[in-house]
């Protein structure tokens, strides 16, 4: 039957071409993302920078350490500590060693980013004074030459306040870092924790000195000591993040649509089949053919697919650069290394499997037709439920609505998960696909019930169409579901999702007012001083730091946040399950209910300027993860400066029931001014802080549902085309009845717009149950919440959708009904 089925082919191409379509554009999608994939695993070596022309650096590290398992800027135990002055002393024996520093300091009006350097290690990173000389006093600076001229006076935020230098030379600018140099002794005082050595004796001796305690670098590994290895690596979480949820939606997605077309395309050649049968083709020929179709279809759809994918692959690189989530540097180039030829592998088999699984359910029916019932099956659609698939049905519902009640109760946490909870959200909307079958003549009788008195035949021929036609009713429709249903629930989740943390984050502060970072990555704690000694004021202005906490044999960082407690009670309503916050003080702390400890239980800590510390637990607040922090008491600022950068990112101010608010506040805008640091409300704080928080979850749902509807968009106009090319003998009956050209395209228009409607209708209850669910999740977390609808956009997506199936419908009844009538029905 290979060769009957090569001859179909040929002869019965243009049939094929909608599903070799779907099946092209669903292998392309599935092989771009995977060849993005397998590329992160094996990316090209990034040039050293810093230290291109050093010997060896010595580094502070813990080899056990996995950065990608952190967030960004958390340190390891023995980077927090850095290079101790016992190991400085070891390595000085080998031969001259250079100190190096890293800290903030930035430029007022400078790049939020900019970091100080002691000058004699710039050196090795290649600057060379192209002005002036080096900074020896201290107040003398050198900055890049884009920045300011020899002899201006500066002014420099650090964490140690803001004051003014002199700029005693200058440097060309280097694309890699914005540097400011200090004299030595000016670094050690503003950073008293050593970044790392570079080491100029021999490196074998330098090894031997060092032994376990840090590690040596040399050649390629001294990028491990740039700042920009740990930006890639951020920016590569994110892409990591990010393509297996696009890929696991749009995978799903795909391979959902171009099944149901391929399923689609068999159910259309049932006349062809029954025929078949009729002649004496037995079941096993019969399934056989059609299964070799598939086979042969699959094979040259899933090759063209696999190479437009790898091409393809660097389109979406493209697009993750463009939205600030893939590094500048990243690319996908086309190659024969197992990285790009393994994912190709990979979906061209997937397509294949697809195929032939698309086809083998409807050629298993086709082939157990009886050859007397044969021709009575090829002139009316059964529109009878088999037990097949109300069973199909049933377990549809089952596993859509069970696994929204699961999310929403059992595990409503899933939500604030993107990787789990995006992938959650498509299977409400893929089991309401399996279920159109069952519900088109039900729902379409509800649609049509406004039309009953309509005058003319036309809305009872579309009624009787559709339910006559069940199993093509809902293949046309479910293109219109997914893309409705998908991006209807995803960007509502989003929304939604955004808007509880808003009010959750809104409840939390009861400050009246509060300061931000204005152009910088934070607030320095001379600033948070010098508004906190204004009368009247109370501020809390929690500054970042880690703490490293014993869990058996080795000590796991933790987020801690350095504040006032007296100032934290009147700034934040932080919901306390257990203790008071009137008994943190020194010796204590205050953790998350997360944590698992007890009230008065005793915790094993080391700080990240290696003091070592029992802390006992003096309350116990409710926090959802990614917020469960152990707050400490100003005791431990000096650890900030070791384990971050030492500033606060935000503050919260609470002014005296009787203090002047006009006089008081103008007075913390003086106090402020020129400090990086921004006075404003309590609500335009939880504005901003709502505004990047959401800025990366948005990024990727929304980056998920583009790529769905561009995919579903063409899956829409393609089954719309192919169902309305089929139906030649349908627009026969209707000329040879009498229908003017006019009266058959509003027919096929009509039923057109009944379809979408169909889909949308099916969507809208799907999302239904993914909000219901996420409404009860957000519930548990966050308190009462709404759920927010992007109205507009979901119109819009719809109204697309619509249109898409409109015009897939009128362009080949308007290119048949330019044959003469009579050649209807000799086509078919």
């Amino acid at each position: 039957m290979i060769r009957v089925a090569f001859q179909t082919l040929r002869t019965r191409w243009v049939s094929f071409l909608g599903t070799i379509v779907a099946l092209v554009l669903g292998v392309a999608q599935v092989a771009a993302m995977g060849v993005l994939i397998m590329t992160m695993l094996d990316l090209p070596d990034r040039p050293v920078e810093r230290f291109a022309e050093a010997p060896a650096v010595v580094q502070a590290s813990d080899p056990e350490w996995n950065p990608a398992h952190h967030d960004l800027g958390v340190r390891s135990l023995a980077a927090a500590h850095g290079i101790s002055p016992e190991l400085s002393e070891k390595v000085a024996a080998t031969g001259e060693i250079v100190v190096d520093r890293a800290f903030y300091a930035q430029l007022e009006g400078g790049p939020a980013d900019q970091v100080g350097h002691p000058w004699p290690v710039a050196r090795f990173g290649g600057y060379v004074l192209t002005d002036g000389k080096e900074p020896s006093g201290a107040k003398d600076v050198v900055v890049a030459s884009d920045q300011a001229r020899t002899g201006d006076k500066v002014t420099v935020l650090t964490a140690s306040g803001v004051e003014q230098y002199t700029v005693s030379g200058t440097v060309d600018p280097v694309g890699w870092e914005d540097a400011v140099f200090f004299s030595d002794a000016e670094a050690a005082r503003l950073s008293p924790r050593i970044e790392s050595l570079v080491a100029l004796g021999p490196v074998a001796d330098v090894r031997a000195a060092v032994g376990d305690s840090a590690a040596v670098l040399t050649g390629q590994d001294r990028h491990k000591a740039d700042a920009s290895e740990a930006q890639d690596r951020e920016t590569l979480d994110n892409t990591v993040t990010l393509v297996p949820v696009m890929a696991g939606v749009a995978g799903v997605t795909a391979i959902f649509v171009v099944a149901s077309t391929f399923a689609f395309a068999v159910v259309q050649r049932r006349r062809e089949v029954a025929l078949l049968r009729t002649v004496g083709a037995t079941p096993k020929q019969v399934r056989k053919m059609v299964r070799n179709e598939a086979l042969l279809v699959g094979i040259v759809a899933s090759a063209v697919g696999a190479v437009l994918g790898l091409f393809g692959a660097q389109l979406l690189a493209d697009m993750l650069k463009a939205m600030d989530i893939s590094p500048e540097w990243f690319t996908v180039a086309p190659s024969l290394h197992w990285t790009v030829l393994a994912p190709l592998a990979a979906a061209f088999l997937i397509g294949l499997l697809v195929a032939v699984g698309g086809a083998a359910t409807a050629a298993h029916r086709a082939g157990g037709i009886h050859p007397v019932e044969a021709l009575r099956e090829a002139s009316v659609d059964d529109t009878e439920v088999t037990p097949g698939r109300a069973l199909l049905g049933v377990v549809a519902l089952a596993g859509g609505v069970g696994w929204t009640a699961w999310i929403a109760i059992g595990s409503p946490t899933s939500v604030l998960s993107p990787t789990v909870y995006v992938i959650s959200l498509t299977v409400p909307v893929l089991a309401a696909a399996v279920l159109a079958p069952l519900v088109v003549g039900p729902l379409t009788k509800v649609l049509m019930l406004p039309f009953r008195g309509a005058s003319g035949p036309t809305a009872m021929l579309v009624r009787e169409s559709a339910l006559t036609s069940r199993r093509r009713t809902a293949a046309t429709a479910a293109p219109v579901l997914l893309t409705v249903g998908l991006t209807f629930s995803l960007l509502a989740a989003t929304d939604s999702l955004g808007a509880a943390r808003d009010n959750g984050f809104q409840n939390q502060v009861s400050s009246q007012y509060a300061l931000a970072p204005d152009g910088t990555p934070g607030i320095s704690p001379k600033v948070i001083d010098r508004v906190a000694a204004i009368e009247g004021v109370h501020i809390a202005a929690p500054i970042l730091t880690t703490v490293y906490t014993k869990d058996e044999n080795r000590y796991d960082a933790d987020d801690g946040l350095v504040v006032d407690p007296a100032a934290l009670k009147k700034a934040m309503d932080l919901k306390i399950i257990d203790g008071s916050l009137d008994d943190l003080d020194d010796n204590s702390t205050a953790v998350a209910d997360l944590w698992h400890k007890d009230v008065g239980e005793k915790l094993d800590v080391e700080m990240a300027d290696g003091e070592h510390v029992e802390l006992r637990v003096a309350a116990t607040y409710k926090a959802l993860r990614g917020e469960d922090v152990a707050y400490l008491t100003p005791r431990f600022a000096k650890s900030a400066g070791y384990a971050r950068d030492g500033l606060a990112r935000r503050a919260y101010i609470t002014l005296d029931s009787g203090a002047d608010h006009a006089a008081v506040t103008a007075q913390i805008r003086k106090a402020v001014a020129g400090s990086g640091a921004k006075f404003m409300t309590r609500d335009q704080l939880v504005a901003s802080e709502s505004a990047y928080a959401r800025h990366l979850t948005e990024v990727r749902q929304r980056s998920t549902a583009v790529i769905i509807m561009i995919f579903c968009f063409i899956a829409i106009l393609n089954t719309l085309l192919m169902a309305t090319a089929d139906r030649r003998r349908d627009l026969a009956v209707l000329r040879l009845a009498g229908a003017t050209p006019r009266q058959v395209v509003r027919f096929f228009l009509a039923e057109a717009l009944l379809v979408s409607a169909i889909g949308v209708v099916l969507a809208f209850v799907a999302t239904a149950v993914n909000l219901g669910g996420l409404w009860s999740a957000l519930l548990q977390l966050f308190g009462s919440t709404p759920i927010v609808v992007p109205y507009v956009i979901v119109i819009a997506v719809a109204v697309v959708s619509t249109l898409l199936a409109v015009m897939g419908t009128v362009l080949p009844v308007s290119a048949a009904l330019r044959a003469r009538t009579v050649q209807f029905g000799s086509r078919e």
